[in-house]
């Protein structure tokens, strides 16, 4: 049997190695290789929303991913998934969201499910999926929404320190009262690594590694 091939579809490059290492680690019998779009995601935050334009774009992106010999496509950003939701009907090779498996875990572990995001770009679309989760798991879920308003200003001026700030700030202040925190952003999780043990009462979730892992069911390579 050919050796399969993935395409890892990012909005910043930065995102690249992190997802080189997963695969690595799950995916060790997959050949990858990266597509990086970083317009795909600084128009969706000009815009204030997703729009058609962008849906048009992933989906030609996605397109050309398969057309360059991938048997499926990951794509890595959460602020453009409903447009993979799209692209899903469009083509018979596994298109998958990041954060999908994410969402179906949350809604297994509890009713009061908190979304954690610096952008509201993406913290819709995920609240969105966690909902959509959740009603196709026959679950009833309150969603908890909470924006650390300039945590995303302060990276991109470089101020990663205030960015942390908020965010930490946000996981043991303002997500007391959930049963598990859903994080919009995967960059979000190293801020949950640095806080001392106990200060985050409930479990926290972040997309990385477990939307690697659902490739290997989508390339009926067995689960991880």
């Amino acid at each position: 049997m050919a050796q399969r091939k993935l395409a890892l579809l990012h909005t910043s490059p930065v995102l690249a190695p992190l997802f080189s290492a997963l695969c690595a680690q799950w995916l060790p019998e997959v050949q990858i290789f990266h597509a990086v779009d970083e317009s795909l995601i600084k128009n969706t935050i000009q815009a204030g929303r997703l729009n058609k334009t962008t849906v048009r774009r992933l989906v030609t992106l996605i397109g050309s991913a398969l057309e360059g010999g991938a048997d499926g496509v990951l794509v890595t950003c959460s602020s453009v998934g409903p447009a993979v939701d799209i692209a899903q009907q469009l083509f018979d090779a596994p298109v998958l969201r990041v954060d999908a498996p994410m969402a179906r875990a949350a809604v297994r572990q509890g009713r009061r499910i908190g979304v954690l995001a610096t952008l509201r770009t993406t913290l819709e679309p995920t609240s969105a999926l966690v909902r959509s989760a959740a009603l196709e798991a026959n679950r009833q879920v309150d969603v908890i929404e909470c924006l650390c308003e300039g945590a995303f200003e302060a990276v991109l001026s470089g101020d990663t320190a205030t960015h942390d700030r908020l965010v930490s700030a946000a996981l043991t202040e303002r997500m007391r009262e959930v049963d598990v925190i859903v994080l919009a952003q995967a960059s979000m999780a190293r801020v949950v690594a640095a806080l001392p043990a106990g200060a985050v009462q409930a479990p926290v979730l972040s997309s990385p590694e477990s939307g690697v892992r659902q490739v290997r069911e989508a390339f009926g390579l067995g689960t991880a």
